[in-house]
């Protein structure tokens, strides 16, 4: 995983969305408050389209969420450098994804050998990323 954000540490609980090259959980998501949550989106390591740009990166930032972490990729990288929101992804895309199905909210995802439970805790800097199941 590469870092995106403006925020290179970043650290809160975990939510949830599972999602295949469409994002309307991950828009509905960060439209809430973040009360300094961590968004994790499996989008199945998918690299043939974006599952965040910079618009969802500056929702996230404005609504107080800590991070992001997609297993998938973003577009507008340069842009979701100038906001205070870390952002975590496998790489970048051009094109935007689709909005046909919505995917998962809130449900239990796997991706890169781990599990990440919502309420869990994720710890995320340069270094990588480390789950726990309280806060540490």
């Amino acid at each position: 995983f590469k870092d995106f954000g403006g925020r290179r540490r970043f650290h809160g609980e975990v939510t949830t969305v599972s999602c295949y090259e469409n994002n309307p959980l991950v828009r509905a998501a960060l439209e809430e408050p973040g009360r300094g949550r961590v968004l994790v989106v499996d989008g199945g390591a998918s690299t043939r389209c974006a599952l965040l740009g910079d618009n969802l990166a500056e929702m996230a930032a404005t609504n107080g969420w800590s991070g992001i972490i997609v297993n998938g990729c973003v577009r507008d990288s340069e842009d979701i450098a100038r906001f205070d929101v870390g952002v975590k992804a496998i790489g970048t895309h051009p094109l935007k994804s689709s909005k046909r199905d919505p995917g998962r909210r809130d449900a239990r995802v796997s991706f890169a050998g781990v599990d990440f439970e919502p309420g869990s805790y994720v710890y995320a800097d340069a270094d990588g990323v480390v789950v726990a199941a309280k806060k540490l």
